[in-house]
């Protein structure tokens, strides 16, 4: 493979990774606009994106079995289209309940593009590759929340909440083209593998009990649950508790989304001298005391906006060393299920991530100890989880060891 077609495949997996953290990130300057325009709150508004979460859950079981079944092309095509469509919906929605609806198909459509890029990740490159691979992806992820939120503040200001998603529909759409003319068929169609409910389900089985798959998959995804409560919570926290303005709040989550991107490209630095393992343990460390002082300090009322903006740049940049590791390290056991396995990867992350921010969402309140807590709480289960799943992994090649040593 040429370097410029490499830097090409990059760039168009990530963004079709990038949808999904797009259409989250873009609306969210908006929320007291929308608010206001369909007479309900700020917090019910956030269940519109708790919305979008369960539509990414459930939509990526439903792709991976289509990935593998009938190539990894079909799927996203479908799945753009649906995401076109019902962002067309969203910008003419009339009531809150009718946007939440329409968010939750947007995501369904938008899922495809996640599931597919991340298979297409292990289809295409080598195993050794992945994890780097995935942090480039980052790079062109994390663009999104530095640019969504203060376009969309720009966008919401001049024409007003529903033309963002006019917006988000013709990024639909350029997707669509550069993915029919410019993706190869990294994967050859398994007719032998059924979409018969049983079948996927003894599939999807078949990946949750692999134990390195269990354990870097969940680990993962408990640790960037405390992304997700941030997004949910970010609006309230900034332009409610510490009243700045939309244009504002989108220049400070572009700013903190520094953190994430930045971290995320050390890895790749980091991969020449540490192993996947080594790095994963020590980002979740500090990314638990981090998320620690910030639970003592918002409980005590010491911290002011600068202080909570540097506290959450390096909670964010903790997550961006982890997540590239733990979802390498969660496919590598993969080559047939690789569909399944990343559908089942995503889900459980989204599905973790909706329950975080439908957490947040829940409390209408004017403070941010709901949101701290959240991100505490998850970055100690995740360190937890990684703990004793580490023993098990161990103990399973050992298992291993001692099986092939006793058949010769």
């Amino acid at each position: 493979m040429t370097k410029k077609r490499h830097f090409f495949l990059i760039l168009l997996l990530g963004s079709l990774t990038a949808l999904g953290p797009f259409s989250i990130d873009m609306y969210l300057p908006g929320f007291p606009a929308i608010a206001s325009d369909l007479h309900t709150t700020v917090a019910k508004v956030s269940l519109s994106l708790s919305g979008f979460f369960i539509g990414i859950s459930a939509g990526q079981l439903l792709y991976g079995p289509l990935l593998d079944r009938f190539g990894r092309k079909k799927p996203l095509y479908i799945g753009l289209m649906i995401y076109i469509l019902a962002s067309v919906g969203c910008a003419y929605a009339s009531t809150i309940n009718m946007l939440i609806i329409l968010r939750c198909v947007q995501a369904i459509g938008s899922c495809a593009a996640a599931v597919a890029s991340i298979a297409m990740v292990r289809d295409l490159f080598p195993v050794s590759e992945n994890a780097k691979v995935f942090a480039l992806l980052m790079l062109v992820v994390g663009v999104s929340p530095m640019i969504a939120p203060t376009v969309g503040g720009y966008v919401t200001t001049a024409f007003g909440w529903h033309s963002v998603f006019i917006v988000l529909m013709v990024l639909g759409l350029i997707n669509l083209l550069a993915s029919i003319f410019g993706l190869p068929d990294s994967y050859k169609p398994d007719s032998t593998i059924s979409l018969k409910p049983k079948p996927i389900l003894k599939n999807f089985l078949t990946v949750l009990t692999e134990p390195q798959f269990y354990t870097y998959a969940l680990t993962g995804a408990v640790a960037f649950s405390g992304l997700f409560a941030y997004v949910a919570g970010s609006p309230l926290l900034f332009m409610d508790i510490f009243a700045v303005k939309e244009e504002t709040y989108g220049w400070i989550f572009a700013f903190l989304s520094i953190g994430l991107i930045g971290s995320s490209q050390v890895n790749t630095l980091l991969l020449r001298k540490y192993s996947s393992e080594q790095l994963i343990f020590a980002a979740l460390i500090c990314q638990a005391i981090t998320g620690l002082v910030f639970l003592l300090g918002s409980f005590n009322g010491w911290f002011g906006l600068p202080e909570t903006i540097f506290l959450l740049f390096i909670f964010l940049s903790c997550l961006g060393v982890a997540n590239p590791n733990t979802s390498a390290l969660s496919l590598t056991p993969f080559t047939k299920n690789a569909g399944s396995a990343s559908a089942l990867m995503g889900a459980i992350q989204m599905g973790l991530g909706t329950l975080a921010s439908i957490g947040v969402s829940m409390f209408d309140t004017r403070s941010s100890l709901p949101l701290v807590s959240i991100m505490a709480s998850t970055s100690l289960l995740a360190l937890t989880i990684l703990y004793f799943g580490r023993k098990t992994i161990k103990n399973k090649v050992e298992a291993d060891k001692d099986g092939a040593v006793a058949f010769h």
